[in-house]
């Protein structure tokens, strides 16, 4: 039988990490990065994101199969309830439904930390990512024509929001992940799954 648990990522994955998100450099204009970052400069990357934000790894049997993350969207401080998402998964499990699990585990510890506007940019077309997005409630908000080039061709890329929190004219402080109680971090990993972390 399959263990199957998601788990906060520490810099300690970033070797698992970066062998799932190479392939999508090598061979994917998913994501406009041309060289494959270092172990060493990954694991940079995920302590600045896990200082802050929810990291969150999909495991089976131990092993990362996917991962989803969100980050800041923009400096100034007025921006300060906004972020972004990114997600991969190791590319044998696509089309499976973890990706949306794991999403929703994510958007919900955003929630926790007061997060209210969340955007995703998908290189277009993606009818897989489109679609998840569709399913996860994000709605389409424009299209940046020819705004990325790669593997010499230029690409379109969508831009999708989600709203979390109702807008108030006094929006509650945003918190930081690790301000956030333990215990409603293990229980959101917990009723996404539906297995005892």
């Amino acid at each position: 039988m399959k263990q199957e648990q998601m788990r906060l990522a520490t810099p300690a994955d970033a070797e698992q990490i970066l062998a799932i998100y190479t392939p999508y450099i090598e061979q994917t204009a998913i994501t406009f990065e041309y060289t494959i970052p270092s172990v060493n400069e990954f694991r940079q990357r995920i302590a600045t994101i896990t200082a802050t934000y929810p990291y969150v790894v999909y495991e089976v049997n131990e092993k990362i199969i996917g991962y989803a993350y969100v980050t800041k969207q923009r400096d100034r401080t007025a921006y300060q309830w906004n972020v972004e998402l990114s997600v991969y998964f190791d590319q044998q499990f696509h089309g499976q439904g973890r990706g949306h699990k794991l999403c929703q585990a994510v958007l919900a510890l955003a929630k926790l930390q007061n997060i209210h506007n969340v955007y995703s940019l998908v290189t277009v077309p993606n009818p897989s990512s489109e679609k998840l997005h569709a399913k996860l409630g994000f709605s389409p908000l424009c299209v940046f024509a020819k705004t990325g080039y790669k593997f010499e061709q230029w690409h379109d890329v969508a831009w999708f929001q989600k709203h979390l929190i109702t807008h108030t004219q006094a929006p509650p402080a945003f918190l930081p992940i690790s301000d956030v109680a333990k215990q409603q971090l293990a229980q959101v990993l917990q009723v996404e799954t539906g297995s005892h972390i």
